[in-house]
């Protein structure tokens, strides 16, 4: 079953736009996943086409009242059960984690808040998580949409020339990507480091395992801190102190 990602959103086209270009792009022509930007005010019951109005108990600024959002999450739902994400700055902070979780989803509906917020009522009935992509806060809910669903449609079968692509990756196995170079060997002085040019595919291996597993100790300790590491992996990093 091909996957279908819908996006409740006041700006499908910008969506379309981003969305249809690159790499996304050519899943979407290539029938890997398929997109349903849903206009919200196409489901208003004003001529105004109003999808906004004042908080009750007063406060600055607009919610996003709950009927057209619904309307609109019922013309993807049908019958059946979406799994519905609301991009929200009271989300929990997307990872990639949650990317490999929700890559399995056959029918997932994204919803771009706007304004102060979305009326509760229409998270309590429709919504299953709320996502946020950063601490944070944004104008509204189109770029972190379009994020989500980015690291999404690159891990599905298909869309990236190998697995490879992905899972050497940061984040996919817990650590920081290691290091790139390409040509020339020599750039501003800077050298390409040498066991990539060897040929030795054990010791290359070795390498990027060990300034991966370096990154992640000093860029992001708390993503260290929970790795289970190897025996291998201690005596790459004892190796990799003992030389500075």
């Amino acid at each position: 079953m091909t996957p279908r990602i819908n996006i409740l959103t006041l700006f499908p086209e910008a969506i379309y736009g981003m969305l249809g270009s690159s790499i996304t792009g050519n899943a979407l022509k290539n029938g890997i996943f398929e997109l349903n930007c849903v206009q919200i005010r196409d489901f208003t019951q004003n001529r105004q086409r109003q999808v906004d109005d004042y908080p009750y108990g007063g406060g600055m600024g607009m919610l996003m009242q709950a009927d057209p959002l619904y309307r609109a999450w019922e013309s993807v739902a049908g019958k059946g059960r979406v799994h519905t994400v609301l991009m929200s700055a009271q989300g929990h902070v997307y990872t990639q984690k949650d990317a490999r979780r929700l890559s399995l989803c056959d029918s997932l509906c994204i919803v771009c808040g706007h304004y102060e917020g979305v009326d509760r009522r229409f998270i309590d009935e429709c919504v299953d998580e709320e996502i946020s992509i950063g601490d944070f806060v944004m104008t509204g809910g189109e770029i972190p949409a379009l994020a989500v669903v980015d690291s999404i449609v690159r891990l599905l079968p298909g869309t990236l020339a190998d697995e490879s692509c992905y899972t050497d990756e940061s984040h996919w196995s817990g650590v920081l990507e290691y290091p790139h170079y390409t040509r020339p060997e020599e750039w501003h002085g800077r050298r390409v480091p040498d066991v990539l040019l060897s040929g030795h595919r054990e010791n290359i291996r070795k390498w990027r395992r060990t300034q991966a597993l370096l990154a992640t100790r000093e860029r992001r300790p708390d993503m260290f801190s929970a790795l289970e590491l190897t025996e291998e992996d201690l005596a790459l990093l004892a190796a990799a102190d003992e030389k500075e």
